[in-house]
């Protein structure tokens, strides 16, 4: 009879379509559900969640653009600003070097203060960064070109962490690991309109107002396109679903935030073996990518001379050839679960794809070094997003964004140690002992994926099956 009673009262609160508790009025739908202690565990997936992973993307694009727009066209800025070729690489390098002491109170306020904060603060910064560069096309101004890349660097701390923890609040759990791929996609895809669009805009002439000119009309096409992505979170990007999407996140939300402890959590990570190994393995794969994105410019000249064009065609080749892999497994990852085999395989194949483009880049044909860069692109860059859904297979229930920015600071501090010892390298033993000393750590790291990175396989399996809505 009790039973019996509950459902009527749940009935009529559908009919009226309001309920009231705790002061405040929540609109109920048809398909709300209560559990025993009647805490509302009623999950719902929203046509929103596209269009806000979508925007997220966009303004992380627009952001990762900007990494390697001056190290892509190192030689022309070196001719601009009138500095080395190592004060360029550091237009990139800051990127990797601000994300080390910020990441962690930036997570801290992820996880108090939520999506939207983080979100308004990231294209704010991102906004302010390219304004100020726009004020900074003058021979004698590359300290204010410096801040306003600094400022895009801090903004990137407010970006990277978010995919994993866009796709668990929006996205229902077959869709997790896509939605993630989407969010990795849209920084992607702005290193590889990096790659392509400056060597575009910026052609190496000699005359000097001429070549500011061109370098100011690239400043104020990403201005324009950073203040409309900071228009549109103001006014359309969403906090979090009324309903969750999955019955884990249901749970989540009854937890209150007074209990959850941040330095709790990082010590419980830190404890955790198999997510440390992966912390190191993470980031040896991105920070190889890192080195190889910041000094491609040097590579190509030095094999091809003239060729910044092609430089960034062979980018934009890495890039997307690796979106490409990211979607894929991606997909495959929603599927199959198996995380372990699959991240394993990459990682192999990101070594002997760096092995073999190590060993042609010298041979004087260019569509040779299109084809292996882009096989490289394919596993090295689709990585990412495999080391994210990973990382929270392994350290599910700590927060998703405690674990991603660990493996984003991991990959940041070997992107500066890789970058600054293979220009080194480069400069006094040539390309190929560079690119080999890359790939020496990406074997190292295969085999590090090659031990038990993982719980039992079958525990993961649970695991899944745990937090799957039935």
């Amino acid at each position: 009879m009790t039973g019996e009673k509950e459902n009527d009262n749940v009935a009529d609160l559908e009919k009226n379509k309001i309920y009231t508790g705790n002061s405040e009025k929540v609109r109920i739908e048809p398909n709300k559900q209560l559990d025993s202690n009647g805490n509302d565990t009623t999950i719902k997936l929203y046509k929103r969640r596209w269009f806000i992973v979508l925007l997220f993307s966009s303004y992380s694009l627009c952001n990762s653009f900007q990494w390697i727009q001056y190290g892509i066209i190192n030689n022309i800025f070196m001719k601009f600003y009138g500095v080395d070729s190592f004060t360029i690489d550091w237009m990139s390098m800051i990127y990797m070097l601000t994300y080390i002491p910020f990441i962690f109170p930036v997570t801290w306020v992820l996880d108090k203060k939520g999506l939207r904060v983080i979100a308004l603060v990231a294209t704010a910064l991102n906004c302010a960064g390219t304004w100020i560069k726009v004020a900074s096309v003058r021979p004698d101004l590359f300290a204010v070109t410096m801040l306003g890349q600094f400022c895009c660097s801090l903004a990137q701390v407010f970006i990277l962490g978010m995919p994993s923890k866009i796709a668990s609040v929006w996205f229902g759990s077959e869709e997790v690991s896509t939605a993630c791929s989407i969010g990795v996609f849209g920084n992607q895809l702005g290193i590889a309109i990096g790659f392509l669009v400056p060597p575009i805009l910026v052609p190496n002439v000699e005359d000097m107002d001429e070549l500011a000119s061109h370098i100011r009309l690239m400043f104020y096409i990403t201005a324009g396109v950073a203040t409309l992505l900071f228009m549109l979170v103001i006014f359309v990007f969403q906090e979090r679903p009324v309903f969750p999407p999955t019955r884990a996140q249901a749970t989540a939300r009854l937890v209150p935030l007074e209990q959850y402890s941040y330095s709790a959590s990082i010590l419980r990570l830190l404890r955790n073996k198999p997510f440390i190994l992966l912390i190191i393995t993470y980031g040896l794969n991105v920070g190889c990518f890192y080195a190889v994105g910041t000094l491609l410019n040097r590579m190509i000249i030095d094999h091809y001379p003239g060729e910044e064009l092609n430089a960034g065609r062979i980018g934009l080749t890495i890039v997307i050839a690796g979106m490409v892999g990211s979607l894929i497994c991606g997909i495959w990852l929603d599927r199959s679960k198996t995380y372990k085999q699959t991240t394993l395989a990459v990682y192999l194949m990101s070594f002997i794809g760096m092995l073999v483009y190590s060993y042609t880049l010298d041979l004087g044909h260019l569509w040779v070094v299109f084809l292996t860069a882009g096989a490289l692109g394919f596993f090295m860059t689709g990585y990412l997003p495999l080391g994210f859904e990973f990382g929270v297979e392994l350290t599910y229930p700590e927060g998703e964004g405690t674990s991603s920015g660990l493996l984003n600071c991991s990959a940041q501090v070997f992107g500066i140690i890789f970058t600054i010892s293979q220009g080194k390298i480069m400069d006094n033993y040539g390309t190929l002992s560079g690119n080999i000393f890359l790939c020496v750590f990406l074997f190292i790291g295969s085999v590090m994926t090659g031990t038990d990175l993982s719980r039992d396989s079958k525990c993961v399996e649970i695991l899944h099956e745990a937090v799957r809505p039935t």
